[in-house]
């Protein structure tokens, strides 16, 4: 503490200058009573001259003050690079609402379309049961034939029709016995 110096003029009219600077920017700040902000400033201003004047400090250079506006400099930068960051996040973020609210749409769109062929479905099934009502004896309850369907001439009546009667029994019966149809019966 004994070789501690007072701060040097030029180290003190850098710290003025920097204290201007900072005057400034809260005065461009203000929108109100700036008269009075600036009087109480000025006032501490001075007050922080004073000690400077009488303040002890050790012997060093002071560089770091000096690279204070380079060191500003890259704190603006960073703050720069963030803001632009924090911009694209947030847009990013607005792109995964909207792509959220579109598949929130698709599904309540899917729910609405099962719902209704579930009800389709549901009505499907007892038009069958109705269709289909077995009896207590067990007689199934089909709707009738057309009235057409019984007079129409059954195959026998169309084949004594027919002059060749005994050539196509023959392809019938050779049709019957070919193995492609026993396949298919086979298949069904």
């Amino acid at each position: 503490i004994a070789s501690w110096k007072t701060l040097s003029e030029s180290s003190r009219q850098f710290l003025e200058t920097v204290m201007d600077s900072i005057i400034l920017s809260i005065l461009c700040q203000q929108r109100e009573r700036k008269s009075v902000v600036q009087d109480r400033l000025n006032l501490l201003k001075e007050r922080v001259l004073r000690c400077f004047r009488t303040i002890k400090v050790p012997p060093q250079k002071l560089g770091n003050l000096k690279n204070l506006s380079n060191l500003q400099m890259v704190e603006k930068e960073t703050l720069k690079a963030n803001e632009e960051s924090l911009v694209r996040l947030q847009e990013e973020i607005n792109e995964a609402k909207q792509s959220a609210g579109r598949r929130e749409e698709n599904i309540l769109q899917l729910q609405n379309k099962i719902q209704v062929l579930k009800n389709q479905l549901e009505e499907d099934e007892k038009k069958a049961k109705k269709v289909f009502q077995e009896n207590v004896s067990g007689a199934l309850h089909l709707p009738e034939l057309p009235k057409r369907s019984l007079q129409a001439p059954t195959l026998q009546e169309e084949i004594l029709k027919m002059k060749n009667q005994e050539g196509l029994l023959k392809d019938m019966n050779t049709i019957q016995q070919s193995a492609d149809l026993k396949d298919l019966l086979t298949l069904i």
